[in-house]
């Protein structure tokens, strides 16, 4: 078959993922990106049972576990110390487990894995795309790279640049807004006061949510554990959260009449004088698009359906992109050429459904956690106790989270998608040297 060249944009989680696997198949792939390197900025993130299976399907699990930190488990705190969310991942299917991971841990393990094929993958940092048009037998790339203009020409294209995508075909897209709620968050070192092995969240009305998230380690320092901290507000609020002595202290107070424990342990905290956490923020968007894709252009990871962190699928739903897309592209292999009608038509089966099911869940269950509707945390306090006395429900719920859900009543398999069938023609290189950037 003719060797293909992918351009990918972007190297967040899907397209690095994707890069991985185009390259293990023999392709060559070009990867832009708009930052002179990759230093990833942002809390710890949860990869669900979907997102392992495909760390499996990529050969890479084994190196996330070493610092990574396992999570069996979600449970939600209501004020009055009733636990409305009891969620266990064994509900679903002995033996599973999550994995709270920094996000420049991810990155690592994922660009370590990368080095083995440099021999085919090209890096173009500092490039600021400006347009993509496609021709007959080709993608044409166009943009900036230290204020001078470029044209490239590819086999085809993915777009993997994030949920606020300029790149993204606009006739493509249903609907593309910022949430009205994000969040405040900070890396800390590990809450010794929780369990370290569960995603400990806490609700107050609709109005108030924390979460505690165990975060494994970063590479440059294996040995000490963290924990993600987030901390739910409306955006316009997000700039001004913890100014100044007095609003700490207010927030502790805040905490501190609901969760008490947990209070003393931020209290120590933020009081050191010290290393004092620094806190970020973050505001997401809700993206919904017609297609992925078509022709010689496509669209992965939080640019194609970028949502609400409610659920926490946005990585594992972007490296489900990159197995899918690996899984079309073989499928549409016809003639020593590749059909891209085909991949497009089996890439919608496996992408869609699920998407579709996710998005809406989010979209549904977002109010009930993030939003000033008086009614929102009284009926969510009503109904989930009820549900989870029902085992039907735990269980599906527990799958749910797992991200394996491909609709009300269908669901993924892991085997299949950690199952990786090697291919004899398949172009290897043992090189462990980081890919050379351009």
């Amino acid at each position: 078959m003719h060797t293909a060249h992918f351009a990918i944009i972007g190297a967040g989680t899907a397209g690095l993922a994707t890069a991985i696997l185009l390259a293990r198949e023999g392709h060559r792939v070009t990867i832009f990106e708009q930052v002179d390197q990759l230093s990833p900025v942002g809390a710890g993130l949860l990869l669900q049972p979907a997102g392992l299976a495909v760390f499996e399907h990529l050969g890479i699990l084994d190196q996330a576990l070493k610092l990574g930190a396992k999570v069996i488990g979600l449970e939600g705190q209501l004020a009055d110390k009733r636990l409305l969310v009891n969620s266990h991942y064994h509900q679903a299917e002995a033996h599973r487990f999550g994995l709270g991971i920094h996000r420049a841990t991810l990155c690592h393990v994922l660009t370590e894995k990368l080095a083995e094929y440099s021999s085919q993958v090209t890096w173009r940092m500092s490039h600021c795309i400006e347009k993509i048009q496609e021709q007959q037998n080709e993608v044409r790339v166009l943009g900036l790279f230290k204020q001078h203009r470029f044209d490239d020409c590819f086999d085809a294209v993915l777009i993997a640049n994030g949920a606020r995508s300029q790149l993204r075909p606009k006739a493509w897209v249903k609907i593309d807004q910022p949430y009205p709620w994000g969040a405040a968050w900070t890396i800390v070192p590990e809450c010794l006061s929780l369990n370290p092995e569960i995603l400990h969240q806490f609700y107050d009305r609709a109005k108030i949510m924390m979460g505690i998230l165990p975060t494994g380690a970063v590479p440059t320092a294996p040995q000490q554990r963290l924990s993600s901290v987030f901390w739910s507000l409306p955006t316009s609020q997000l700039q001004s959260f913890l100014k100044d002595e007095s609003a700490k202290q207010q927030w502790l107070k805040q905490v501190s009449d609901r969760w008490p424990e947990v209070a003393e342990w931020l209290k120590q905290l933020v009081s050191k004088e010290q290393n004092q956490p620094q806190w970020l923020s973050a505001q997401y968007r809700d993206v919904v698009m017609s297609q992925f894709g078509q022709g010689r252009i496509g669209v992965i990871g939080d640019a194609a359906h970028a949502m609400s962190p409610q659920l926490g699928q946005g990585a594992n739903m972007a490296l489900l992109d990159a197995w899918a897309f690996s899984q079309s592209l073989q499928t549409a292999k016809k003639n020593q050429q590749i059909d891209w009608s085909i991949l497009w038509q089996h890439y919608h089966l496996q992408r869609s459904s699920s998407t579709q099911f996710y998005q809406f869940l989010s979209r549904l269950l977002t109010p009930l956690y993030q939003s000033d509707h008086w009614w929102a945390g009284g009926l969510r306090d009503l109904i989930f106790p009820w549900m989870y006395q029902i085992p039907y429900f735990r269980k599906e719920m527990a799958i749910t989270i797992s991200g394996l859900k491909k609709g009300p009543l269908q669901q993924m398999s892991y085997q299949q998608i950690a199952e990786y069938q090697r291919h004899e023609n398949r172009l290897i290189t043992n090189n462990q040297s980081l890919p050379e950037c351009e």
